[in-house]
């Protein structure tokens, strides 16, 4: 760089000859992300709110980013646009994902060939490409693959000192989800005496502001779900921590400056803020991975003996029994569509349906055929009308009125023993279901129970 750190020069680092081997990560990436895609036809409710989302109109869209998620708002655009131009289920929900997943291991591969050559490069791109979480986001229709991405590129953007670019493009990963900040302060550790980054980070964060500030108004909201991080989170810190140290001994250190503070800062920052105040989720911070693959491909492009290559064949091996359960429905919290083909099994057209807690309404609203068909009685405004992701509900009062009046009740419910929102229509609806009704039968669904409840002594 123009400033007191110089990056090492390869003679074949012009990245823009074209040489086969740079296909084979992004190429790898995408035949990871296609393999399997559709998870079995499941999807769970972060894609449904997705899906539901997205399908709104324009002005819908924007009426309630006002009100909540701004901080997903660029993404649900673009998935708006992705739906108008091919309404393709599961494939257009995930392929933006893989597309961004394999445009994130090109750019890999394209940090590690600049700060270290072409064996470095190929091993480095593959190796992102193969990490496990990074499969996982790459067939997930959210924003997290995509903002890896950005944040990637921008990382090379900064190598190559094209400021303007490095803005443009690390703003887009913050516009798709404002934590793709945090990498500024990795890129601190290389490029803090440059001018010209001092200039982009000032205008990435002031051009950031605005979002910021909607969705800090609407923070309680957006992650009051959220714990502190458990012992497992900060295990999981510890090890991947502990091996970025481990393969940096030894490593270039033009690539451990660039690469050890993507790997510990955002998401170690991330964590101890969230000791106060609770945002941490391991896939806010995905992008950070990008600094241990480049580690782990530095290191074995100059492994020596059979011991390296033996450890990352069984690390392989331990990724492909990961990488199959990941295709699977049982990878995720739940899966909507399941839940949507039990209801459609044990309900009859006007059934009243009710949702416990309210905020599992998702599991239906990504299934209109199915939703259409049931009376949701206690429902005040539809998401749309209200501009929410859930929609109101009545009072509880009115809510116990409409139970009352309804023979048969489908209720969702979370899983046993999971925590009883204590909120007032919430105890209204289990308290009128269990003293007014007969429960005929309860079916476990993954991450979901759907009941049926029926006037006493009409249960079938």
């Amino acid at each position: 760089m123009e400033s007191a750190h110089p990056f090492r020069q390869h003679a074949e680092a012009a990245i823009s000859r074209i040489a086969p081997w740079r296909l084979l990560p992004p190429l790898l990436a995408v035949v990871l992300g296609l393999w399997g895609l559709e998870r079995g036809g499941s999807m769970w409710r972060d894609e449904s709110v997705t899906w539901q989302v997205a399908h709104r109109s324009l002005g819908g869209i924007v009426e309630l980013l006002g009100r909540v998620d701004a901080v997903h708002g660029l993404y649900y655009l673009l998935m708006h646009g992705v739906f108008e131009a091919w309404d393709g289920g599961l494939w257009a929900l995930r392929l933006p994902s893989v597309a961004a997943t394999a445009l994130a291991a090109a750019g890999v591969a394209a940090i590690a060939h600049r700060l270290v050559g072409e064996r470095a490069a190929l091993l480095a791109g593959c190796v992102y490409a193969v990490l496990p979480p990074v499969q996982m986001y790459a067939q997930e229709g959210r924003s997290y693959a995509l903002v890896a991405a950005a944040v990637v590129w921008a990382t090379y953007l900064m190598l190559r000192e094209r400021w303007a670019a490095y803005a443009v493009v690390l703003l887009l990963g913050c516009w798709l989800h404002e934590f793709a900040a945090l990498a500024l302060l990795a890129h601190a550790f290389t490029a803090w005496r440059s001018r010209g980054w001092r200039w982009s980070a000032a205008a990435v964060v002031a051009l950031l502001l605005p979002l910021a500030v909607v969705s800090a108004r609407q923070a309680e909201q957006q992650l009051g779900w959220l714990g502190r991080p458990s012992w497992q989170d900060w295990a999981a810190y510890a090890v991947v921590g502990a091996a970025a140290l481990l393969l940096a001994r030894g490593a270039p250190g033009d690539l451990v400056r660039v690469a050890l503070p993507l790997v510990l800062l955002p998401p170690g920052l991330l964590m101890v803020v969230s000791l106060l105040h609770p945002w941490y989720v391991d896939r806010y911070v995905l992008y950070a991975l990008a600094g241990l693959a480049l580690l782990a491909g530095a290191r074995l492009a100059t492994a020596r003996g059979w011991w390296p290559w033996l450890l990352a064949g069984a690390l392989l091996a331990a990724f492909g029994f990961w990488s199959v359960w990941l295709r699977t429905p049982e990878s995720r919290k739940d899966d909507a569509l399941a839940v949507a083909a039990a209801v459609r099994e044990r309900a009859r057209p006007g059934d009243a349906v009710v949702f416990m807690p309210a905020r599992r309404r998702e599991w239906l609203l990504s299934s209109p055929e199915v939703y259409g068909e049931l009376r949701d009685v206690a429902l005040d405004r539809t998401p749309e009308a209200s501009h929410s992701l859930q929609g109101t509900e009545l009072s509880p009062a009115r809510i116990r009125a409409a139970l009352l009046a309804s023979p048969r009740v489908i209720a969702l419910l979370d899983p046993a023993g999971q925590p009883l929102d204590p909120y007032p229509r919430e105890v209204v609806k289990r308290e009128e279901l269990a003293a007014r009704f007969d429960l005929c039968s309860t079916t476990g669904v993954r991450g979901a129970r759907v009941a049926v409840y029926a006037r006493p002594g009409t249960c079938p």
